[in-house]
């Protein structure tokens, strides 16, 4: 939908879930449930791999920077959409969406970086044991982890500043639960090729890149386990790559579909389902795959049970 001449806009209007009628009391107490078992069990990990010298490693260094970001990026998006599920009229302003723009391209491209960073890791820890120490030293994980911050805090940047100086006029109104991207940009009043241009790079770079990057490591280790590896050997290492393999899953298969979908002028309840699926449902989902079958955290977990509610 692409605004006309007219009034200045100062805020818009989202629609989210307008549509589900009286199922929207449901769904407040549903995504409220999914957010604070989404907290817990992300702050969990992270008070894990922080507290217990067991898990000082790599693979769970990165894994304490992804369960912040998903914290983040959770809480850029699910606040604003219970408000507005208790709402008669939903509105946000133009800077708050600004904000939420620019918070949910941020986090979500640090997501993606640090899927990437923790198959990589995976890979050399497999695929090069006799090197995992140098090549996985402290600084080279804490330049990956910068590296992924500060690509998104780049790309989140440039991308909402560029959206935001077009002008709005007239239309305000956003089939969607939140400020996204191609919502936002086509009710600019102004031509927005070059930012939809810009939305497809960042969606090559960022979803299709970084997933390349994995398959192809995940490749590498596959041959590798199956070349020399026996048959108990074999099983360890699925049991420890799974659980990245399944969130890597979850969430670039439901972000590539939303994202790369044919889609009409506006935004259906489809494209909403998909995107809360992988921006509410998935980081709840994250800690139980990385504490279920992960012997390391459970034990971990049982120690810190065992540490502070019945002494040493």
């Amino acid at each position: 939908m692409r605004g006309d001449n007219g009034t200045e806009v100062t805020e818009f209007i989202l629609l989210g879930f307008s549509g589900f009628g009286s199922l929207q009391g449901h769904l407040f107490w549903g995504v409220l449930c999914i957010y604070v078992v989404t907290l817990l069990g992300n702050a969990l990990i992270i008070l894990l791999t922080v507290a217990d010298s067991t898990l000082h490693s790599p693979m769970y260094f990165f894994l304490r920077h992804f369960s912040l970001v998903e914290i983040l990026y959770t809480t850029t998006i699910v606040p604003r959409m219970l408000a507005d599920l208790r709402s008669s009229r939903p509105t946000i302003p133009l800077a708050s969406c600004f904000i939420q723009l620019y918070f949910f391209a941020l986090f979500g491209i640090a997501e993606c970086c640090l899927l990437t960073a923790m198959a990589y890791d995976r890979y050399v820890a497999i695929c090069c044991p006799l090197h995992y120490i140098t090549l996985m030293n402290q600084g080279v994980c804490t330049s990956m982890v910068g590296a992924s911050y500060l690509v998104g805090i780049i790309t989140g940047t440039t991308h909402s500043v560029f959206i935001f100086t077009l002008p709005f006029r007239g239309a305000n109104t956003i089939r969607h639960f939140l400020c996204d991207i191609l919502p936002v940009l086509r009710l600019a009043s102004a031509s927005t090729f070059w930012g939809e241009v810009g939305n497809l790079v960042i969606t090559v770079a960022f979803i299709f890149t970084p997933f390349s990057l994995i398959v192809a490591s995940y490749a590498r280790i596959l041959a590798t386990i199956l070349g020399v590896a026996t048959s108990q050997e074999r099983q360890k290492v699925f049991s420890t790559c799974s659980s990245h393999l399944f969130v890597v899953i979850l969430f670039f298969g439901t972000g590539t579909v939303a994202y790369m979908r044919p889609q009409a002028d506006s935004l259906g309840d489809t494209d909403q389902i998909l995107t809360m699926f992988y921006t509410v449902v998935t980081p709840m989902l994250n800690p139980f795959v990385y504490t279920l079958r992960n012997k390391e955290v459970t034990g971990a977990m049982r120690r810190l049970i065992k540490r502070y509610l019945w002494g040493p």
